[in-house]
């Protein structure tokens, strides 16, 4: 489902894959972030580091009836790092980044720790 802003001029429509790619850059930024991870492809425990074009397979994204938005993030973690602290990073990111730049609202953010990476 689409999510849409009313205004006195019209009506703006954003596809879930718009506002998936937009959650999945601006989780990518954050500290700790390795990349996303697929959603659905996950076998023995390993998880499919997406690449940059496919970042939006790596988020779910609920439209309420409201047209707000509930958005769940597959992630892949630096080993090492505070998982907490960035998931808290992320959460409030993505929430900064997707409302200024759709103007929708955003009532929950679920980051989903998929894997970790050993960086050399």
């Amino acid at each position: 489902m689409n999510a849409v802003l009313n205004s006195e001029l019209g009506n703006m429509v954003y596809t879930e894959d718009f506002i998936a790619s937009l959650a999945g850059l601006a989780a990518t930024e954050c500290y700790g972030v390795v990349g996303m991870a697929s959603q659905q492809k996950m076998s023995d425990g390993f998880s499919e580091l997406l690449g940059r074009d496919n970042l939006k397979k790596g988020v779910k994204i609920v439209v309420n009836d409201d047209h707000s938005l509930k958005i769940d993030l597959f992630i892949i973690v630096q080993y090492g790092i505070s998982v907490i602290a960035s998931a808290s990073s992320i959460q409030n990111t993505v929430k900064y980044k997707v409302e200024s730049t759709t103007g929708l609202v955003i009532n929950e953010i679920n980051v989903n720790v998929s894997g970790i990476r050993v960086q050399k």
